[in-house]
């Protein structure tokens, strides 16, 4: 059974004045998110701070994680539907791990990001940051890899694996997984000995994972794509399941603005929701042209090449994928990565409701306070209605052909099957 497991921790005082300077509210603010996301100092590819900005700025900064998670963002940016909708753009930011990319967005570096739903969950109730999702980024998109000698679940018993936070889809289904296969889930603790069928969890930032990997200190880790790719490429690792065949079509990384921007702008919030949208669009079909977007040949996002990223966007053999027992279900004839941006209720029930069963990590060693409390006191129903704003996406949709140019239902309607 999976278990939700609070730790004690820092208290949150986070309120709607974030924008605080003082240093000893943000050196707390900033201790908490470290420790929330496994990480001990702020890694962000460059320290410089950018120019605090209100709400009534009208320029789109976006910050983002080099994986493709980021692509309909970025692509927004390099194919120019966000000057298009009339919105000024800066150069986007490039953070190393999701407590930086959060604690960017919570002083308002960055105003529109990508962000693991969990995490977005948290944002807006466990720190009561007032901001909410008015998109989902993509579909799918990530995967369990393994070392190449691991064939089953079974063979990860006594070894660690690295999920990329506490509060992400990641943690969630790699202990659905490990719960099937007869597995107990436990936090990593360092040199404490892993018992026998026991699989020790530890938060890794994505870009670390691969050289863990590689020097033997994990066993695996789940995460999202090119960084499964990249171990398949390089022969260090590989795919013992993908995601998006245990909970078909599932979101990961979602779009979250600030809850100031929704209220005082909101015809700039429905431009940004109409670039996204037109971007996801751009994207599905353009798939080739992303993958050099994307890479170190092309405009730099990520450090990887084409060929790693084509293998995510453009190469996925479903029938290699299920001779090797990758894929359970190639009847439901999931893309390795697919971009729509529709926020399903149905998923945001769920997702609450599933992570409120998760075993998850401590953060913050200070108090007795406890700052994941919010797990236990959530209602998924209101979750489902209040964490998300659909208002904007629809009318993006109706602007491009309505919900079919997605393949999705003209209703938007929609059950979730989760089959291990």
């Amino acid at each position: 059974m999976r278990r939700f497991m609070p730790q004690r921790s820092s208290p949150l005082d986070l309120s709607r004045s974030l924008a605080s300077a003082d240093p000893a509210f943000a050196r707390r603010r900033f201790l908490l998110l470290a420790g929330l996301f496994g990480v001990s100092a702020l890694t962000a590819t460059s320290c410089r701070r950018l120019p605090f900005a209100e709400p009534s700025d009208p320029g789109v900064r976006v910050g983002y994680l080099p994986i493709t998670d980021s692509a309909p963002l970025l692509a927004a940016i390099d194919k120019g539907f966000f000057r298009e909708e009339g919105l000024e753009v800066a150069a986007p930011q490039q953070y190393k791990s999701w407590d930086a990319i959060a604690q960017a967005f919570m002083t308002r570096e960055v105003n529109v990001i990508h962000v693991l739903m969990p995490t977005a969950m948290w944002m807006r109730y466990g720190a009561n940051f007032p901001g909410k999702i008015i998109a989902w980024n993509h579909t799918n998109g990530s995967a369990l890899t393994v070392s190449p000698e691991i064939d089953r679940l079974e063979d990860l018993s006594g070894q660690t694996i690295a999920v990329p936070s506490w509060l992400s889809i990641h943690n969630i289904v790699v202990q659905m997984m490990l719960d099937r296969a007869g597995l107990e889930p436990v936090l990593h603790a360092g040199s404490a000995a892993i018992g026998d069928r026991q699989v020790g969890l530890k938060v890794m930032p994505p870009p670390d994972m691969l050289a863990a990997l590689r020097d033997r200190t994990i066993a695996g880790y789940i995460v999202a794509e090119p960084f499964n790719a990249a171990a398949e490429s390089q022969r260090v690792g590989k795919l013992l399941r993908l995601t998006g065949d245990v909970w078909q079509d599932h979101a990961c990384c979602v779009v979250f603005v600030h809850q100031d921007d929704i209220d005082r702008r909101p015809d700039w919030t429905q431009a940004v929701a109409n670039a996204i949208v037109r971007s996801q669009q751009w994207s599905n079909h353009n798939r080739r042209e992303l993958a050099y977007l994307l890479s170190k040949d092309g405009s730099q996002y990520t450090p990887f090449s084409v060929d790693v990223l084509g293998r995510v966007l453009t190469t996925y053999d479903t029938d290699f994928y299920h001779q090797r027992g990758v894929l359970h279900h190639p009847e439901w004839r999931a893309s390795r990565i697919d971009f729509q941006p529709y926020p399903f209720t149905s998923y945001t029930h769920q997702l609450a409701r599933e992570l409120q069963r998760t075993l998850v990590g401590s953060f913050g060693q200070a108090d007795s306070s406890d700052s994941l409390d919010f797990l236990r006191q959530i209602s998924p129903a209101h979750v489902a209605t209040d964490l998300v704003d659909d208002s904007f996406v629809r009318q993006a949709l109706r602007l491009v052909g309505g919900p079919q140019a997605f393949g999705l239902s003209a209703d938007l309607d929609r059950s979730e099957l989760v089959e291990i």
